[in-house]
């Protein structure tokens, strides 16, 4: 008898698990807290990696797929100074492939493919090692057991607490998303500016990073370091299990649903910067909040049987393109891992295999990221440049 497996998410870490069991004809169900697959944006744009998001993709057998929907030319990267000047631009040659461009919305329904996800199905708590297996509780009041359930429900687990006590902290750092429709025939000056991939910004403890998604949509990111705001604004509220603390503001006393409000409080923080990259904040349609938060470089826990994680419900770090990947080459391994134990008394003996393989890879991962964010919004802008140089191939 095949063992009982949910997945809690259906973000890139718990689709891809679920299309390699699916390719090994392993039913796996699959619980997702939004109520429709189009309930929310799908956000912006993920650059796969050879070697771990494109090698996930090879394991479920989409590589092909992939490939006919990306975009090479979206590895382009250019660095400005404050005041304009060009300082990098990097161009892929032809047939580089080393980390092409996917929308994740394309990405998700490519991952969807023939996969049954239950729709509107909020996990509230994880209860292993109960007399039938691990207990999920419902927000609806429901239970359903399995015989192993995997959190990769992001950064804001209700997972993890079976696991680990750890929950992610504020890195100092705030980023706050807008976005430019159209880009190419509405902001052709800004479409040159942007490119085909990424033009960044540095200066002191502030950065502004534009990059081009599909369909002529540009999204734009405007970070710095600030300590995080407590107040209380119920018409405020993010998501919580998205986006952390739903009182938490990096922009103090500022009504965010205040468009103009944030451009002006944005423009003032960027003053004296080049008019075309201030141009991408006047421009903005609407602004999001994301601090950005990071679990411990180290993240560990003590096995427990019948539960694990993947992804940022695992290893939460910077976003500086690895989390994405290192979350679909998990969900790959591990389902591959699962496919392989002989009977279901060796399931418990592959879970364990694995997190101790994703721990160490995860670590380093993390280690790379936390420096590079350091370095990216820093007192000193030489060192995001002296960064580009070292990870850019010449």
């Amino acid at each position: 008898m095949r063992p009982r497996i949910a997945v809690i998410g259906s973000g890139p870490a718990g689709l891809t698990f679920a299309r390699v069991l699916h390719r090994h004809g392993h039913p796996v169900t699959i619980l997702e807290r939004d109520p429709a697959r189009d309930a929310r944006p799908a956000g912006g744009t993920l650059d796969l990696h050879e070697g771990l998001g494109q090698l996930a993709l090879e394991k479920a057998g989409m590589l092909a797929e992939f490939e006919a929907l990306s975009r090479p030319e979206g590895q382009a990267m250019r660095i400005l100074d404050t005041d304009g000047t060009v300082l990098r631009d990097w161009q892929p040659r032809p047939g580089d492939r080393a980390n092409p461009e996917i929308d994740r919305g394309q990405l998700r329904d490519l991952l969807l493919g023939p996969l049954d996800v239950q729709w509107g199905r909020v996990v509230t708590e994880v209860v292993p090692e109960t007399r039938d297996g691990v207990l999920v509780h419902f927000e609806d009041g429901r239970q359903e057991t399995f015989d192993l359930v995997i959190g990769a429900d992001g950064a804001w687990s209700r997972v993890r607490p079976a696991v680990s006590p750890a929950t992610p902290q504020y890195t100092g750092v705030t980023s706050v998303e807008t976005s430019l429709d159209d880009v190419d025939t509405r902001h052709p000056d800004l479409a040159r500016l942007v490119g085909d991939g990424s033009v960044a910004v540095y200066g002191v403890n502030r950065a502004i990073v534009a990059q081009r998604n599909s369909g002529g949509h540009v999204k734009v990111y405007a970070q710095f370091r600030a300590p995080l705001d407590r107040h209380t604004n119920p018409d405020q509220h993010t998501n919580p299990d998205r986006h952390g603390d739903q009182n938490q503001r990096a922009v103090p006393g500022l009504d965010l649903d205040d468009v103009e409000a944030v451009r002006s409080s944005l423009l003032a923080l960027f003053d004296g910067w080049a008019a075309p990259v201030l141009d991408l904040l006047r421009h903005g349609t609407a602004f999001v909040h994301r601090p950005l938060y990071a679990l411990p470089v180290s993240h560990t826990w003590d096995h427990v049987s019948g539960v694990t994680l993947l992804g940022d419900a695992a290893h939460l770090m910077p976003p500086l393109g690895a989390g994405a990947n290192l979350a679909m080459l998990e969900g790959a391994e591990l389902a591959e891992s699962i496919a392989a134990a002989p009977g279901p008394g060796d399931l418990d003996d592959a879970v364990r295999a694995f997190e101790e393989q994703m721990w160490t890879r995860a670590g380093r991962w993390a280690n790379i990221t936390t420096a590079g964010l350091e370095r990216l919004v820093s007192p000193d802008p030489s060192e995001a440049l002296a960064l580009f140089d070292e990870v850019q191939p010449s």
